[in-house]
């Protein structure tokens, strides 16, 4: 599996890999998560211009099956999402992406990954604690967290548990 930037011709195929990743969550009951639908186009080109969007793909020339974006946020790089198609789950195609982001961390010289995830959902909150985040408690946010959990509690996510996460670097 490589890692590259993604292009801006494959922007669909991200969109895609979210929906069929999405997928899962229908199946523990969270049919509202299954059905949101993944960043508009746009969004998703911001991500690639600024720098921040790869894909993992089987070659050069084959179909994302993965990918991941990342913002800013505080001094860190925020996964804001990585999603991998089901069909090419638990090959160590996310941990990859990660891996990916904090070694671009560390050129930049930025000292650690953020996200913000499911707490009790097996492929969140538990798979990250394996990837190296550390689950951080409300006093140890910077206000760029706690903005990002302001706007995920208005679209409805906290109806289950979050957490904030860090990895440093």
């Amino acid at each position: 599996m490589h890692i590259r930037a993604v292009r801006r011709d494959e922007l669909t195929a991200l969109q895609d890999i979210e929906r069929a990743a999405g997928l899962c969550f229908r199946d523990i009951g969270m049919p509202e998560i299954a059905d949101d639908e993944p960043p508009p186009l746009g969004e998703l080109a911001r991500y690639a211009e600024a720098g921040l969007a790869w894909v993992a793909v089987g070659d050069e020339e084959a179909p994302p099956v993965a990918y991941l974006i990342a913002d800013r946020v505080d001094g860190a790089l925020h996964v804001e999402q990585v999603s991998v198609h089901p069909d090419h789950a638990r090959r160590a195609i996310g941990r990859a992406l990660l891996e990916h982001l904090a070694e671009y961390a560390l050129l930049e010289r930025v000292p650690a990954l953020t996200l913000t995830t499911f707490a009790e959902v097996p492929w969140n909150a538990p798979y990250y604690e394996r990837c190296g985040f550390l689950r951080l408690d409300d006093g140890a946010l910077t206000p760029g967290l706690r903005e990002i959990r302001a706007r995920e509690a208005e679209h409805g996510l906290d109806r289950w548990p979050r957490v904030c996460m860090r990895r440093t670097l």
